[in-house]
């Protein structure tokens, strides 16, 4: 597919992350109250005051939620009238008045998250943080190959690009100490990921065909983690408060008819899928992605690239798995990827990697190191499928980390 022409100012440069061909859906505040809007160019669109030509109810509210319920036909026909509107000068004189200044505007979160679960299901990522700890021969667990590991997240816990984060308190335990202490978390970490919205609701079990045709779109997430938290807290049973900090989503959801073009099929598999979870066609996105960190006061610098074709599962892979047990699946649900890392240092997507562990400290330009985030660092995800002559992008996924709050004396000895 080519780039599609539009009037509107900057969607047709090359560089732009939202021309014609993407369209991603948000939510934004220009002074005059939150409303829903589509990103075109340099503008963001009014979407409930032009003539979009569906039922009005489903932009009364500022989210997505009404749309995604309503389902694929309401979808499509959506996204076929915005095209219209935007792409034919024939419209410029009824549109033009509704478009903002993305400059202008405060993005807000797009959809009222319903539930949040978080996968770890990409293989490199994997196999670096179980060789850590385990050894290269134990580092995937027995199960990884044959299944989507995942676990139940916070809804609370999901903020949209922009917002602070203050670094957590929480038990942790000292290498050389017996017993924990309540301390702020000494090792808070990112990670790169990507997130699927699920649009249509389920109840039972759905094949992996089904799951793929519920995903409305994609965002940007950062799963921000206390990993020395998380190193006292999940044996036996998993991440918890290390995980529950904060989680950062690109403020635009990229939809799959967008991404439509950009399908990649998963890898081949080192064993056979049980039946149900095999795929029908190619369930993954060609979708380059980086993150960048900017520390306080300083110039931002990339400290790794990859690719979201790196997963061993799909989105819909994991949805279906996830609706096995006969979980229902919600309007608004979200499932986290898991960190996306390439198989080369400089396509890992976690500090806890790029450092391995600490032992080997990431150089920033001007001499300052990280092994983990510093307080006033700034950490901002990026994507982009890369079309001909067009890029479908997702925006930033920006978040700074504060220091603690100050303890409680409740807390105290």
């Amino acid at each position: 597919m080519n780039l599609m022409q539009s009037w509107v100012g900057g969607a047709n440069e090359p560089e732009c992350d939202f021309p014609l061909n993407n369209l991603p859906y948000g939510v934004f505040d220009d002074g005059r109250g939150a409303r829903m809007g589509v990103a075109i160019g340099d503008f963001v669109l009014d979407v409930g005051a032009v003539d979009h030509g569906q039922d009005p109810a489903l932009f009364a509210a500022p989210a997505w939620n009404a749309v995604m319920a309503a389902g694929p036909e309401v979808w499509a026909a959506l996204r076929a009238r915005l095209t219209e509107l935007l792409g034919d000068e024939a419209h410029r004189a009824a549109v033009a008045p509704h478009l903002v200044p993305l400059e202008s505007v405060s993005l807000l979160m797009p959809f009222v998250v319903s539930e949040y679960t978080d996968f770890y299901a990409a293989k490199n990522h994997a196999f670096n943080v179980g060789s850590m700890f385990r050894g290269p021969e134990n580092a995937l667990p027995p199960n990884w190959l044959s299944i989507p590991i995942g676990y139940n997240g916070r809804a609370s816990s999901v903020v949209v690009s922009g917002t602070e984060v203050r670094r957590p308190w929480g038990q942790l335990k000292l290498p050389d100490a017996e017993l924990p202490v309540f301390e702020p978390c000494r090792r808070f970490d990112l990670e790169l990921e990507m997130g699927a919205i699920v649009g249509m609701p389920s109840q039972g079990m759905v094949s992996v065909a089904e799951a793929d045709a519920m995903i409305f779109g994609y965002v940007l997430l950062n799963d921000w983690s206390a990993r020395d938290i998380q190193a006292w807290e999940y044996q036996p049973l998993g991440p918890f408060q290390s995980k529950a900090t904060a989680t950062t989503i690109s403020p635009w959801i990229v939809t799959a008819a967008a991404l439509a073009p950009f399908r990649t099929a998963t890898p081949e598999r080192e064993r056979d899928l049980l039946p149900y979870l095999r795929e029908p066609g190619p369930m993954l996105y060609d979708i380059d992605l980086e993150v960048a960190l900017a520390p306080e006061g300083g110039a931002e610098t990339v400290i790794s690239r990859t690719n979201y074709s790196q997963m061993y599962y799909s989105a819909a892979q994991q949805l279906c798995h996830h609706t096995s047990s006969g979980c229902a699946m919600r309007t608004g649900d979200m499932l986290g990827s898991g960190t996306i890392s390439g198989a080369t240092p400089d396509s890992r997507g976690s500090l806890l990697e790029i450092s391995w562990g600490g032992k080997e400290p990431l150089e920033l330009p001007g001499g300052a190191t990280r092994s983990f985030l510093e307080d006033g660092d700034t950490l901002t995800l990026r994507g982009a499928a890369q079309g001909d002559g067009y890029r479908i992008g997702f925006g930033a996924c920006s978040g700074k980390v504060l220091p603690a709050a100050p303890q409680p004396d409740w807390t105290k000895e």
